[in-house]
């Protein structure tokens, strides 16, 4: 009889340590509403010791949402176990997500602590949140690079003092598939009281292995898979959350398992996050990238015209995948837009939609064709809820083969109007230039692509960028029929972000599970 497998969906919290995909807090309740639709199990909605941005946005999912468990992360530290209490506090199944590092490298250079000195910070944290919650996750950092038996030893303990779901993170993505499901055996064998336990995984990516190992802790005996959507994550990011669901949907011959995630929410989902984090999706990314259920080749078109499954293990409706992308046209009225946007992930206030709908009128009357994607940019301008400290007034470019490049514009800046002009190599160039000049700013431009959104002369161009200020890295987004204007708009953004995130930051820079 087929098992379940618990998702325990990390993204509002390893996944936004991701460079630059930092999310506020109404972009962190928009993510948790479509991840409680996927039915993902637990949401680690943040590391509430932090910040208080991190300690509020926590607070008001566990408030808000309803079906799944809303879990905060916590080091063994009474303070941070205090203040994720508080944090989870509202939830209607509050779950607390305790770690500390078991590796002797971690021990040596980072904690500067013995064994003995981590069981008992480890026990004394998990009593603590004891009296408080019943649902505790201890997390045994850098498990893969840690003496088997020393972990036997510490998670012996944290089940004892409570613990109810064991944590084995692959920290650093250094697992192979074979010694990890090893380890997952070893554990279960030989750990005293570990069947009152749900042991869990938590795979990194830095070797390409995250969802390969995640599959082989299950085939071991874990009944937990920690990972995010779209894989986002620190370096290379965490075990993708689509890879690990469809696998066990589609090989169900050698995977026994089961999983509560609604399927057919997954592609909203992964749409949803690359609009609000600012990482796309590469092409070819395996269940929801471009090319995932496209075929070129001859051989393949001809097989998949004569029996989809020749050359198709997924049917793309199995993971939301909309079979007609033609969606609305300025005839349209708002009881269908507003349907169309909760398909794709979007819920929005009464105003939000008067606003996102007008807007929707405005480029309906420009296009011929409004598709998905040109609704998605259109909405994300009315959910992205961060403070504006400069808006873009006016841009005027001068620019061709016989002619200095050249930007003049006008932004709004907390309210003043402020223009300039600036030379530049090309017109981004020259846009760029200028729009650094009236902010002030000494931000690097670390990247910049873009992207037509859908096909045809009048689709709206997708621009994208990401910017480094002492450190710290945001991304922007515009878009607009004009590439330029989406240019600039995309810059502006990204100095909106980079301003946001210099004045909440308060972060304690951890390295977590």
């Amino acid at each position: 009889m087929a098992e379940r497998i618990y998702i325990f969906d990390t993204t509002l919290r390893d996944g936004e340590q991701a460079p630059g995909a930092s999310m506020n807090l109404e972009e962190k309740l928009i993510v948790a509403r479509q991840l409680e639709k996927l039915g993902v199990d637990v949401i680690e909605a943040g590391f509430p010791a932090a910040s208080e941005g991190d300690f509020e946005s926590v607070r008001r999912i566990s408030e808000e949402l309803e079906m799944c468990s809303v879990c905060g992360l916590s080091r063994t530290r009474k303070e941070d176990v205090e203040k994720t209490l508080k944090a989870i506090e509202p939830a209607k199944n509050p779950m607390i997500h305790i770690f500390i590092a078991t590796s002797d490298l971690h021990l040596e250079h980072k904690l500067k602590m013995s064994r003995e000195e981590v069981i008992e910070s480890a026990r004394d944290a998990i009593a603590l949140a004891k009296k408080h919650v019943d649902n505790i996750e201890f997390s045994c950092e850098d498990a893969s690079r840690s003496d088997p038996k020393y972990l036997t030893e510490i998670i012996a303990e944290a089940v004892k003092a409570g613990a109810r779901v064991i944590n084995i993170p692959d920290t650093v993505g250094y697992a192979l598939p074979f010694e990890f499901e090893k380890l997952i055996r070893y554990l279960l064998e030989n750990t005293v009281g570990i069947g009152r336990a749900v042991l869990s995984v938590h795979c990194h990516d830095d070797l390409g292995l995250a969802v390969a190992n995640s599959l082989a802790g299950i085939r071991a005996g874990a009944r937990q898979v920690e990972c995010t959507v779209n894989g986002i994550g620190e370096r290379a990011g965490n075990a993708s959350l689509e890879e690990i669901v469809m696998a066990i949907h589609t090989r169900k011959d050698l995977l026994d398992f089961y999983t509560k995630i609604v399927t057919e929410q997954i592609y909203p989902a992964s749409r949803l996050i690359r609009k609000i984090t600012g990482y796309p999706i590469p092409p070819n990314k395996a269940v929801v990238g471009a090319n995932a259920f496209s075929h070129e080749a001859g051989i393949h078109q001809d097989g998949v015209l004569k029996h989809k499954l020749t050359y198709e293990i997924m049917k793309p409706e199995q993971i939301g995948l909309p079979s007609n992308k033609l969606v609305l046209g300025k005839h349209s009225g708002r009881h269908a837009f507003r349907e169309r946007l909760s398909q794709l992930g979007f819920e929005l206030s009464d105003e939000e939609l008067d606003q996102a709908f007008k807007k929707f009128k405005e480029l309906a009357d420009k296009k011929k064709e409004v598709f998905d994607e040109d609704l998605e940019i259109l909405v994300m301008d009315e959910i992205m809820n961060i403070p504006r400290k400069y808006r873009l007034k006016y841009i005027n470019i001068t620019s061709g083969t016989e002619v200095m490049p050249t930007a003049s514009v006008q932004l709004e800046i907390d309210g003043v109007l402020a223009r300039d002009a600036e030379f530049g190599d090309g017109p981004v160039d020259a846009t760029f230039k200028t729009i650094t000049k009236l902010a002030g700013t000494k931000c690097k431009l670390l990247l910049y692509s873009v992207n037509a959104i859908t096909g045809g002369t009048d689709a709206q161009g997708e621009v994208r960028c990401r910017i480094e200020e002492n450190g710290i890295e945001v991304s922007g987004f515009g878009a607009h029929t004009d590439i330029i204007v989406a240019s600039a708009l995309a810059y502006i953004d990204a100095l909106n972000h980079l301003e946001f995130k210099k004045q909440n930051l308060s972060n304690i820079k951890v390295q977590v599970p």
